[in-house]
């Protein structure tokens, strides 16, 4: 609720946000219906409009939201009061934290009901307390994806037209990640098409659910993750098993680049995927952009993560030195993996875009390997702050050297 003095609030332009469900009938508070009764200026969706048409003023004034949302508030400047109609609680992804972000200083008021995953956890009888719930409705797989490796037991996922439960399901399988049954709630609080379905993730995905629909998963067995992945159960580039960084050096190199404190993580030649594998199961906050120049990589990279439920990494095919780098999340993380003789380079560009406070940590398997490392190192201005020598088995001894 906002803050501030009467005075403050009367000069500032109000929102007043109602949250309804999709049933043509719904009660609203009293609070609510006198807001609608005195409004003249209100906005919401298509659906919103549909349902709420008929109790609208006769003289009401209607500004529909759809994308691109500059221009919805652009239709909203010059209007003193606007009455908002948003899905269930607009306070749970919905249209209030958006006009928080967009008009900071606009007075906002909230008449919330219940949203649709509280509904299905109603139907089912299920306490829902310690539900994680994501939106995928107009938003990116990672944190679903997150979800599914964090192993988190009890999902809510709101959807959308193109990640439907079908396309969920089918994302799920791919991964791995049929150890959930899977709960569809479709048309939640309308009394005509409401619909409460529950099967297995197969055979969610060739189920054709109506729309709006929402879905509860309950983890059925742990799915379970390792830390240290055996070089052996990765798919080699040609059977080579010395271009693949071994298990204790993959988890020292881990360690060096202090991944649980980083944001976004590149991982630069990375041949068989080992090392944004594991950083992906390890710490599924980071982003992962990956690059290789072996086009072999792309497939590689895609087998491994099937194989180890490792969804969201960002695999990149092409010379690292050609690229525009530009175009990916900034790191504030990076392990070289290969430079191919480009150390030099490679460094500068990487300087361009790496965050402050970041590192990069590099596995030397020569001394003149390390020696372009220092050199690089340097060149742009940073400093090499530790270097750990690990021997593994008959393997050459590996210095991995961070610099910050």
């Amino acid at each position: 609720m906002p803050r501030g003095s009467n005075l403050e609030e009367m000069s500032k332009q109000l929102f007043q946000i109602i949250g309804i469900s999709d049933n043509p009938g719904q009660e609203l508070c009293r609070d609510a219906e006198a807001v609608i009764a005195q409004g003249k200026v209100f906005s919401g969706g298509k659906r919103h409009y549909e349902l709420m048409r008929d109790r609208l003023p006769q003289d009401a004034q209607w500004i529909e939201i759809t994308v691109p949302l500059t221009d919805v508030f652009k239709q909203y400047k010059g209007h003193k009061e606007i009455v908002v109609f948003a899905s269930g609680d607009p306070l749970f992804y919905g249209f209030a934290a958006t006009v928080q972000r967009e008009l900071p200083e606009a007075v906002i008021k909230v008449y919330p009901t219940f949203n649709s995953l509280q509904m299905l956890a109603h139907r089912m009888l299920l306490p829902y307390q310690d539900m994680h719930a994501v939106s995928l409705t107009g938003r990116a797989w990672k944190d679903f994806q997150d979800a599914l490796i964090n192993g988190e037991k009890l999902i809510g996922v709101l959807t959308d037209h193109t990640r439907t439960p079908r396309a969920i399901a089918s994302m799920m399988q791919e991964y791995g990640y049929d150890n959930y049954s899977v709960t569809i709630g479709e048309c939640m609080g309308n009394p005509d098409c409401e619909k409460v379905t529950t099967m297995t993730v197969a055979q969610t995905m060739f189920y054709d659910a109506c729309s709006p629909n929402c879905l509860i998963l309950q983890m059925t067995e742990s799915r379970g993750r390792l830390m240290g992945i055996p070089e052996e159960r990765f798919e080699l580039l040609d059977g080579r098993v010395n271009m693949i960084t071994k298990m204790p050096i993959r988890l020292a190199t881990l360690a060096a680049l202090e991944l649980g404190r980083r944001h976004s993580f590149w991982d630069i030649g990375f041949c068989t995927g080992s090392v944004s594998i594991e950083a992906r199961l390890q710490f599924p906050h980071l982003v992962i952009t990956a690059f290789e120049k072996r086009p072999e990589g792309e497939n590689l990279l895609l087998t491994n993560s099937r194989r180890f439920g490792a969804p969201g990494i960002n695999g990149i095919i092409g010379d690292f030195t050609e690229l525009d780098l530009t175009v990916y999340p900034a790191p504030d993380a990076v392990f070289i993996g290969g430079h191919g003789g480009h150390m030099a380079d490679m460094l500068e560009q990487i300087n361009n875009v790496l965050l402050p406070g970041g590192v990069i940590v590099f596995n030397s398997v020569s001394d003149e390997s390390a020696a372009m490392f220092r050199e690089g190192i340097e060149r742009i201005g940073k400093r090499i702050t530790s270097c750990t020598r690990i021997a593994v088995d008959e393997h050459n001894p590996i210095l991995i050297m961070k610099a910050e």
